[in-house]
């Protein structure tokens, strides 16, 4: 295959499957909004469309790590709710409260800052106070809890915010029924009950994320987060595949073939040889590497769909490229390799991927890296 219209490789999105998961997830969500977390460029797959499509699907709000993301969504023109929630000492929030950007606080001095951010902005600030219900990340711990509430609750009174949500997040959401997660759904509700007693009145308090939303109607309150099934993939793929949720997987990866050449029994194959032939063969080079986000530790297990069959990368990932045993099965520079998708085709999934190399389909997803362009699939409008 020639001619310059041909990508070396891709990640198709289809913007379509992410509309129908966000709309699946609402379902599961009963009365609770939806915010869809975009965070990380849309867990690889274009945060702008991906946010596009899932307040096409429902979403009525927007949840994402930084300030910077939240005002890339703003200039974007995305009118939802934002929450951002990786805020750190001194970093610059004016702007956030300028754009109506909700705001997470974990602490005292956190809520200090705020202060000071919504007078240089003009205008009140709207925060989320975070408990740490069990994972043992951000949020203030159960003993910091009421100064946390009552530092947040005198900068309300004084009028430079809003408390507006409050909020926490699962350690083991994604093995229902574990201790913790019952644990925490405790903790959230006498942490609610707390500030609430204190004069606390939030517009939302959320705790569910994907797997939640699935497997734990008493975790919705008013508003559920998911992430990962956003993006089509099971939350929970000990027990469910994604077609069992309503999910289907948005993103496509693809290369095509560098080269093809036909080698003797016995060669060595990429760096350190760690794969030789075990007979006459047919080797496939595919342009992409570990500087694209295809781990170095895929080295002879990776899976991907190439000739019409299913095999696994021969020979080390290098930086730019890895090779394919496709014995011999006809193949020609420029045939289309498919490293995972929906499965449409019988390609591997990125939950395949996460299996073979022991780790979850969010890292696979989200460490494409950006010399793999992203063509998108759009809604398809009723």
């Amino acid at each position: 295959m020639s001619g310059a219209s041909a990508a070396r490789a891709e990640a198709r999105v289809d913007l379509e499957a992410i509309r129908s998961n966000v709309a699946a997830l609402g379902r599961h969500a009963g009365a609770a909004e939806v915010m869809a977390v975009v965070k990380a460029d849309g867990y690889g797959h274009g945060m702008i469309p991906t946010a596009r499509a899932a307040v096409a699907g429902g979403a009525t709000w927007l949840g994402v790590a930084t300030i910077d993301e939240a005002l890339a969504l703003r200039q974007a023109g995305l009118a939802a709710r934002i929450l951002a929630w990786l805020i750190t000492p001194g970093e610059a929030r004016d702007q956030a409260i300028r754009a109506n950007v909700d705001i997470s606080v974990n602490s005292p001095w956190g809520v200090k800052e705020v202060a000071a951010a919504a007078v240089a902005a003009g205008q009140p600030a709207r925060i989320h106070l975070k408990v740490d219900s069990g994972l043992g990340r951000a949020g203030a711990t159960q003993a910091d809890w009421p100064d946390l509430v009552d530092a947040a609750l005198k900068a309300e009174a004084d009028g430079y915010l809003q408390v507006v949500g409050l909020w926490s997040h699962f350690a083991y959401a994604d093995e229902p029924g574990h201790p913790t997660v019952a644990a925490q759904v405790r903790a959230f509700t006498e942490a609610i009950a707390l500030a609430e007693q204190r004069g606390a009145r939030p517009e939302v308090r959320h705790l569910a994320n994907s797997a939640a939303t699935f497997t734990l109607p008493e975790s919705h309150f008013d508003l559920v987060r998911p992430g990962i099934a956003v993006y089509g993939m099971s939350p929970v793929p000990a027990h469910s595949a994604p077609a069992d949720l309503g999910l289907r997987p948005a993103m496509t990866l693809t290369a095509r073939l560098l080269m093809v050449k036909r080698v003797p029994a016995g060669y060595g194959v990429s760096y350190a040889h760690e794969y030789r032939t075990t007979a006459a063969t047919t080797l496939g080079v595919v342009p992409l590497g570990y500087a694209d986000g295809i781990p170095r530790d895929a080295t002879n297990i990776g899976p991907v769909l190439a000739a019409g069959r299913l095999r696994t990368i021969a020979g080390r990932v290098c930086m730019d490229q890895f090779v394919l045993d496709l014995g011999f099965d006809l193949a020609a520079a420029g045939d289309e390799v498919i490293l995972f998708g929906p499965g449409d085709s019988g390609e591997p999934s990125a939950q395949d991927w996460a299996n073979a190399l022991g780790t979850i389909s969010y890292e696979v997803l989200t460490r494409i890296g950006p010399r793999v362009p992203r063509t998108f699939r759009e809604i398809i409008q009723p």
